[in-house]
């Protein structure tokens, strides 16, 4: 069986984090999301993928080469335009064409059952599958309605709470079966949300909703991508960790991620959940809270760090205070911090 990570974005919400490096490689818990999606399809047996490239292709395709650092096989396509994301499977068709295969986009943090999925979605032999999750508030996602067999009725594109029709939403995780291509254009933007899933389900073809009840979560927004490395150190999602955990006593209670070569002053307090990247620093002094640190980063002497975001190799000068920030460029004082897009 065969996978295809969808590649392209450019992530612009999670900018300015992504001005240097594309989502698929934003790290999570020191490995790109890529990375941890790729795991995750080869913990199911999945080692044939396909991803298509768009937006700093090259971050991409240096870091996992062919596939073989990982134990796997992977062809990457890039597209000079971008084509919508069921336009982006279209671009991988030759590849993806000889039998059931896996979609997955390419900023989710999940430990989703994809044998699971697979297995329901041939049992009820549809022509495509999406794994749903039910949340509370569904008005950033697009929400997915169902009957009492699983199949799919209709969509709704982020309703207002009070419209909402079901609180089942889309993880950007699907099964197809080859002959879904024949209802995708040859040409042109075409996408999954608005175009293919309602198109089929129109025509009377069998679309299956499989809920899942694991982790799943998508890094789109830096709020999101902040809280799902949190979520990993709290345990509630089950993926690789880079770096090594702290003691309780070397954390001062908090939960501590560490990446290699890093260099911890004195009297540094961990407050929360922190992940720190390789060769970063952090001087004396310094508080650190709920936050991520990439590789690199340097927190000069008695600053107060929280909730925040720093970028790669990113200099953040002494006494400075930065709460709710998404930073990658170096830092005089607080005051020429850029505010996080969230």
């Amino acid at each position: 069986m065969k996978a295809m990570v969808l590649a392209a974005g450019v992530g612009s919400r999670l900018d300015p984090l992504t001005a240097s490096v594309p989502k698929p490689s934003v790290p999570v818990v020191n490995k790109p999301v890529m990375e941890h999606l790729l795991l995750l399809l080869k913990r199911h047996g999945i080692t044939d993928v396909c991803a298509n490239l768009h937006y700093l292709p090259e971050k991409l395709t240096e870091y996992f080469q062919d596939g073989s650092p990982l134990g796997m096989q992977i062809l990457f396509e890039y597209e000079e335009k971008l084509s919508g994301d069921a336009g982006g499977v279209r671009a991988c068709r030759k590849f993806l064409e000889d039998g059931t295969f896996i979609v997955i986009m390419g900023d989710l943090i999940t430990d989703a059952d994809l044998t699971m999925l697979v297995a329901e979605h041939k049992k009820k032999k549809a022509i495509a599958s999406i794994a749903v999750k039910r949340m509370e508030d569904v008005t950033r996602f697009g929400v997915v309605v169902v009957d009492d067999n699983g199949f799919i009725t209709g969509f709704q594109e982020k309703p207002k709470a009070e419209e909402a029709l079901s609180n089942l939403i889309s993880t950007g995780i699907y099964i197809f079966e080859p002959e879904v291509f024949e209802h995708i254009p040859a040409t042109g933007d075409f996408g999954f949300g608005k175009q293919l899933f309602p198109k089929l389900v129109k025509e009377g073809f069998p679309v299956l909703g499989i809920e899942i009840e694991t982790y799943w979560s998508d890094v789109g927004t830096i709020d999101q991508y902040r809280e799902a490395n949190l979520d990993v150190l709290s345990g509630l999602v089950k993926i690789d960790l880079g770096g090594t955990l702290l003691s309780k006593k070397e954390s001062g209670g908090a939960q501590v991620l560490v990446g290699k070569n890093v260099s911890i002053g004195k009297n540094v307090t961990f407050q929360g959940r922190v992940v720190i990247g390789d060769s970063c620093v952090i001087d004396s002094g310094c508080v650190i809270n709920d936050s991520v640190l990439w590789e690199g980063a340097h927190i000069h002497a008695n600053s107060n760090v929280s909730e925040s975001v720093i970028g790669a190799n990113c200099l953040i000068a002494a006494d400075s205070i930065i709460n709710r920030q998404a930073l990658v460029t170096p830092l005089v004082n607080e005051l020429t911090a850029t505010p996080a897009r969230c």
